[in-house]
């Protein structure tokens, strides 16, 4: 497969996986608040990515049974059929319903997610790994702002039962390139899946000191970025405001940021890419604290476009040694205990983000998690020679 093949590939896949946590993560946070759903409320949904932070323990699954194209293919087939299904829900029957529906669309991203990253350590190059993670998080963000951002913007127009078709309509899309790409020869011989597996993968030397190394980069920043959007709305934005600053420059910067950081993983290397990333990734959420209902929008949206661009680049920098760390018969298994273990940290961060801004304010909110994020970016930089060096 060519290397464009490649990059096409792996933006389609994750962009599809962007699409629903997009949606959850940016656009139902806005309709809740709106709704007079309270900042706890809101942060606890964070615990619907539950999914996503247990995904591991079925992840020896996708290493050994069936090809990870198929895993893919099916997931995401019934995502969309999921979807369409939920936009035949009434919303004002309560958020019971749509809240197990979002619980099982996270379940089929997760595990589409587990056969994603095993396909994408097998097929990418050593070399191409920079490369190929920043088009990881680049697609990945490009979903999440159009299933948030875009729908929100597009909700005034398309009703609930069109968000959500379009939500499956552009899904469909992003099945093309996977059929049409050519499966690649199997060089390794996959570990056949069992709970035995995913226990010897875990119990490697300094494996697990790594995985909470990475856990905590992600944690800070998410304290602050989860309560975004109830913060602009309680400036007094609009929904369709709030949706544009998202999904234009939360769109480009973000996209922005993770092709470079991806590019400069390979020119700065890998630790010094990953530490600096993550500190200017701090300062970037903190100025979050100096931003109020009275600051002009050109600082307003300055702050915004840099906190996405430095997220871009700390996101494709650290997935990139994630993925150094991973070996091919078990990638999707090594692969899935290090996002899982982020996503438990950012979940946590997210309910923890919800009752700081609720008790302390957003300002204290968005201070103290860029002072989280610089004590991740430090321990980073002091931990990673010696765990990766054994791992690698």
């Amino acid at each position: 497969m060519r290397v464009s093949q490649k990059m096409v590939l792996l933006t389609c896949l994750y962009l599809a996986q962007g699409l629903p946590y997009g949606f959850f993560k940016q656009a139902l946070p806005v309709m809740m608040r709106d709704r007079g759903a309270s900042l706890p409320e809101i942060g606890l949904l964070s615990l619907l990515t539950l999914p996503w932070a247990l995904k591991f323990l079925w992840a020896p699954l996708v290493d050994g049974l069936g090809g990870r194209r198929r895993w893919i293919f099916w997931l995401q087939v019934v995502s969309c059929l999921l979807f369409l299904g939920l936009g035949a829900w009434n919303p004002d029957s309560g958020y019971g319903v749509l809240a197990w529906g979002f619980f099982l669309a996270n379940l089929l991203a997760a595990t589409q997610d587990i056969a994603s990253d095993g396909l994408a350590v097998t097929i990418l190059a050593p070399h191409e790994r920079g490369w190929g993670n920043g088009i990881q998080v680049a697609g990945y963000r490009v979903g999440m702002i159009l299933g948030g951002g875009f729908i929100l913007m597009a909700f005034g127009l398309l009703g609930w039962r069109g968000m959500f078709w379009l939500i499956a309509a552009m899904m469909v899309l992003c099945l093309l390139p996977l059929l049409w790409a050519r499966p690649a020869k199997r060089t390794v011989t996959p570990v056949r899946g069992s709970w035995k597996v995913l226990w010897q993968r875990m119990r490697r030397a300094h494996f697990m000191p790594w995985v909470a190394v990475a856990a905590f980069y992600k944690f800070g920043d998410a304290i602050g970025s989860n309560m975004l959007q109830p913060f602009f709305r309680d400036q007094g934005m609009a929904l369709w405001e709030i949706g544009k600053l998202l999904g234009t420059i939360g769109f480009v910067a973000g996209l922005l940021g993770a092709l470079a950081g991806g590019a400069l993983v390979v020119k700065l290397g890998r630790l010094h890419a990953v530490l600096w990333f993550g500190v200017i990734q701090a300062i970037a959420v903190a100025l979050y604290a100096v931003v109020g209902a009275d600051t002009p929008m050109l600082i307003r949206d300055g702050v915004c476009a840099l906190e996405h661009f430095t997220g871009g680049m700390a996101t494709a920098a650290i997935f990139t040694v994630m993925m150094d760390v991973c070996a091919p018969e078990t990638a999707a298994t090594d692969y899935a205990i290090q996002a899982s273990a982020v996503v438990m940290a950012t979940s946590l961060a997210g309910v923890v983000g919800g009752f700081v801004a609720e008790h302390a304010g957003y300002v204290v909110n968005f201070l103290v998690s860029g002072g989280l994020s610089l004590l991740g970016a430090w321990w980073f930089g002091r931990r990673y020679p010696a765990l990766v060096a054994h791992l690698t």
